[in-house]
């Protein structure tokens, strides 16, 4: 089979692999995004043919995290696909734990929606909404227009806030935010964000800030947006340290979340989708064939140059 391989900083390739095989009977293997090819002995909720959908999180369900609802941290799971084992940016993948980490998939969908639903938009949702305690009439500010953050614009409007702000440099990206249903949109790399989010909040600033970049700035920038008694939940995967802004935050009654996402929203995403209620496809800019999954890395690399949000590669 053909299998995406991670080589180093800044280098991969598509190389022909072997197709996995079962190691465990809890195991299952699986095809595209996907068909159920060969399920373990001990898989019960899956058979042969089966349309899943995997979760980017496996968890077995059972141990004290995943009894709490943290399958991100599962002892025997947890965020390992693509990280500790083999990914699936390849024609099949073995997925451990499959009775709790697949997904059947509901009936009469848009099959190419779905991949939004093993990654992005539980992030968006579970790290950025519900972690920042977006609720009805709150005003929300979501520094980064790129996929997640458009995630956590679209299931932030579930809870009926009041005020969606977007900011971000890219004004294509703002486009599509404003689009998707932000009342407002900041381009911070022509204006001043902090002072254009308290001229829309009467000065308050905004109860709910989602960073959903990853790096220093952006975290630093959401300390600034913050109101009394507000909560920043920090989505982006952060490689560098920042300055927290003690001095400024003391005093404010505010919060600052941090998560891995745990795809326990997940079957609720699927039955709101399979309702309509939510259109994940909307986000998809390119669709390419599985044999140019290297272009399509070079294409997000240069996004703002080829309007690029979600890739998505079909077999």
């Amino acid at each position: 089979m053909q299998a995406l391989v991670y080589k180093g900083e800044g280098q991969l390739a598509l190389e022909d692999h072997p197709v996995p095989q079962l190691k465990e009977p809890t195991d299952a293997i699986v095809k595209g995004v996907g068909i159920v090819q060969e399920p373990g002995a001990a898989v019960s909720r899956f058979k042969k043919g089966d349309h899943v959908l995997i979760n980017c999180i496996t968890s077995c369900a059972t141990c004290e995290y995943c009894r709490r609802g943290m399958y991100s941290h599962c002892t025997q799971g947890g965020w390992i696909l693509g990280n500790t084992v083999d990914g699936t940016q390849a024609e099949y993948v073995r997925i451990p734990q499959a009775d709790s980490s697949l997904h059947h998939v509901p009936g009469d969908v848009d099959e190419k929606s779905l991949v939004m639903f093993s990654d992005i938009f539980p992030t968006g949702l579970e790290c950025g909404v519900l972690n920042s305690k977006v609720q009805p009439g709150s005003s929300v500010a979501i520094v980064g227009a790129g996929p997640v953050g458009l995630a956590a614009l679209m299931t932030s409007k579930l809870y009926s806030p009041s005020t969606i702000i977007v900011i971000d440099k890219d004004p294509k990206r703002l486009e599509v935010a404003k689009k998707l249903g932000a009342d407002h949109v900041i381009n911070s790399g022509e204006t001043s964000a902090e002072e254009a989010v308290m001229r829309l909040t009467n000065k308050v600033g905004c109860d709910a800030v989602i960073e959903a970049v990853g790096v220093a700035a952006t975290l630093e920038m959401a300390q600034d947006l913050v109101a009394p008694g507000g909560t920043i939940a920090n989505v982006g995967v952060h490689g560098t340290s920042c300055t927290l802004k003690i001095e400024k935050l003391w005093d404010r009654n505010m919060s600052l979340t941090t998560r891995l996402v745990d795809t326990v929203t997940t079957p609720m995403l699927l039955k709101l989708f399979a309702a309509g209620g939510i259109q994940p496809g909307k986000l998809i800019t390119h669709e390419l064939p599985f044999k140019d999954m290297e272009k399509a890395y070079t294409t997000f690399k240069a996004a703002a140059e080829h309007e690029a949000l979600k890739m998505l590669i079909t077999i």
